[in-house]
């Protein structure tokens, strides 16, 4: 059995997928701006992703810009009955690969059907709509009129799930009256628990969390305590980092993303490592210290 097997399934909208995905974004350049410094690693790492069980892989096409779609096509196309694509709009690139909001009615409209024409699809699994009021992290503000404009496109035939991507509680509640929403994709790490409650109350009804930068991202998260839970138990940091968000709810889905097959498949490893209750006590100092 593939480690990824043993990270168990939940449900993404009506697609089973496995607890343990992929998330596309190193894919592309430095800064997620521009071409891979190696194409065919990245291909290679694309198809490893499949080979080794994964059935979940999260993409934008604001990664690159245009860039990871591609490649996705490129490496995965035909693409397996099982796989779950995932893309995220709201958002554009600037010249000088700043992150733009791209938040219009025709923005988010094009968006769909460039991630559609990238991807080489008829209709998206799943489509985040990334908000963009906060430049480091969710911020307050409507979303009536961004949902309202991909629920058309949903009864339009071209996405089949919506998703919402740096969000407050009160957002997620605007959006919910508006259409479903399968999935919540938030920062969520060891030290970074802002969501501990709504997680909880996510997964009561039966919508998936997302958590991204389960290491701190842009600026990794450095903790003596995770580093010696590692040590002890001869597996990485980001191991034990990913090890902890699969137990800590069976709704978290987990997108670690990579641009290197060995190390696609350390964090794949996550799913074999059990952590025990004196762990998870001694783990919930790394939020203390945070």
């Amino acid at each position: 059995m593939s480690s990824v097997n043993k990270s168990g399934t939940y449900k993404l909208g009506d697609r089973s997928v496995r607890r343990l995905g992929y998330g596309a974004m190193q894919l592309a350049g430095k800064g997620v701006f521009g071409p891979p410094k190696d194409h065919d690693a990245a291909i290679a790492v694309l198809r490893e992703a499949i080979a080794q069980g994964v059935n979940h892989i999260d993409t934008s096409d604001y990664y690159g810009p245009y860039v990871t779609n591609k490649l996705i096509r490129e490496a995965l196309s035909p693409y397996p009955d099982d796989l779950t694509l995932v893309t995220k709009i709201g958002a554009r690139r600037g010249e000088d690969a700043s992150w733009l909001p791209a938040f219009t009615a025709d923005e988010l409209e094009q968006a769909v059907h460039d991630n559609l024409r990238n991807l080489g699809l008829e209709v998206m699994d799943v489509v985040n709509l990334r908000i963009m009021f906060g430049v480091h992290g969710p911020a307050e503000g409507s979303i009536e009129a961004q949902v309202t404009k991909l629920a058309e496109l949903q009864r339009k035939g071209l996405v089949r799930h919506i998703g919402l991507s740096n969000v407050t509680r009160a957002q997620i509640a605007e959006g919910r009256k508006i259409c479903e929403i399968v999935c919540v994709q938030n920062q969520y790490n060891l030290a970074h628990r802002d969501d501990d409650a709504l997680i909880d109350e996510l997964a009561r009804d039966g919508i998936a969390y997302v958590p991204f930068f389960p290491l701190g991202g842009f600026s990794p998260l450095q903790s003596s305590t995770l580093s010696g839970v590692a040590e002890r138990l001869g597996a990485t940091p980001m191991q034990v980092a990913l090890a902890w968000l699969l137990q800590r709810s069976p709704n978290i889905l987990l997108i670690p993303g990579t641009s290197s097959v060995g190390h696609l498949r350390e964090n794949l490893a996550a799913a074999e490592l059990k952590l025990s209750s004196d762990v998870l006590r001694e783990l919930e100092g790394v939020a203390k210290a945070a």
